[in-house]
C-alpha cells in the first residue's frame, strides 16, 4: 500500500541523512514491499521499469549493486520512495550521479527536491564531490523542475538515450550541478548526517 503520511517507527541505522522534511537512511530488504508498490505504479513504471511479474526481486537486484548507494526516502515515518548515487572515481574525470522516484501518492510536496538537495549536500561536503549529475527523461517536466529547484542546470540534451517499457527509445536531458555554484548557506550546501548503531544496509533478497 502506498500513500503520504506517518505510520509505525524508523528502526535505528548506521547513516541517516536529514532534510527539512524527509530522512534518507540506507535501504534494506524491509523496504522492498514499500518501494515494490512504488515502483509498481504506472508513474514510476514507466521511467524506472523492472520486471512487473517481479518487481521485488528487481529492486533486491538493484540493492545488490556493489557500486551504488541506495537510501529509502521516508516521509513523516513512512516510505514514499528511493534515491541512489554512485561514483566515477577516475581522478581526471570524477563525479557523481544521482537517480531517485518519488510515491506519485506524494508527488507536489517538494519532498523529491528535499531529497535531493540532502544529497547533494552530503555528497558535496561528506564525499568531496565538486561535480555532480542527473539525466531525467527529457519529456519528464516534472522531475526537470525539481531538479532545477535544487541546483541543476540543463547541460544538453542525449538523443535516444533510454529504451522505454514499450521498446522505443527517448531522449534524457543531461543536467549538472558545481559545488561552486551553490551559494553560501544553500540547504544542498551541506547535509545533516547522523550516525547511529545498530546494523548496516541489507543488500540481498528479501527474506
Amino acid at each position: 500500500m502506498t500513500g503520504c503520511g506517518r505510520v509505525g517507527n524508523v528502526p535505528a541505522m548506521q547513516t541517516t541523512l536529514h532534510g527539512a522534511a524527509v530522512t534518507l537512511r540506507p535501504a534494506t530488504a524491509d523496504d522492498i514491499p514499500a518501494l515494490t508498490a512504488i515502483r509498481s505504479t504506472p508513474e514510476v513504471y514507466a521511467r524506472w521499469r523492472g520486471d512487473p511479474d517481479g518487481m521485488a526481486a528487481s529492486i533486491a537486484e538493484d540493492f545488490a549493486e556493489p557500486d551504488t548507494e541506495h537510501f529509502t526516502i521516508e516521509y513523516e515515518g513512512r516510505v514514499v520512495g528511493a534515491i541512489q548515487w554512485s561514483a566515477e572515481e577516475e581522478p581526471d574525470y570524477r563525479h557523481a550521479n544521482i537517480d531517485i522516484y518519488v510515491d506519485p501518492a506524494c508527488h507536489g510536496r517538494g519532498l523529491g527536491t528535499d531529497a535531493v538537495r540532502t544529497l547533494v549536500g552530503h555528497l558535496i561536503t561528506g564525499h568531496g564531490h565538486h561535480r555532480l549529475i542527473i539525466d531525467p527523461a527529457a519529456d519528464n517536466a516534472a522531475a526537470i523542475r525539481c531538479y532545477t529547484k535544487a541546483g541543476f542546470r540543463p547541460v544538453g540534451i542525449m538523443r535516444d538515450y533510454e529504451r522505454g517499457p514499450d521498446g522505443t527509445w527517448h531522449d534524457s536531458l543531461m543536467m549538472d550541478l558545481l559545488a561552486r555554484d551553490l551559494p553560501t548557506g544553500s540547504p544542498a550546501g551541506g547535509g545533516n548526517q547522523q550516525g547511529r548503531s545498530g546494523p548496516g544496509p541489507i543488500v540481498g533478497p528479501p527474506a
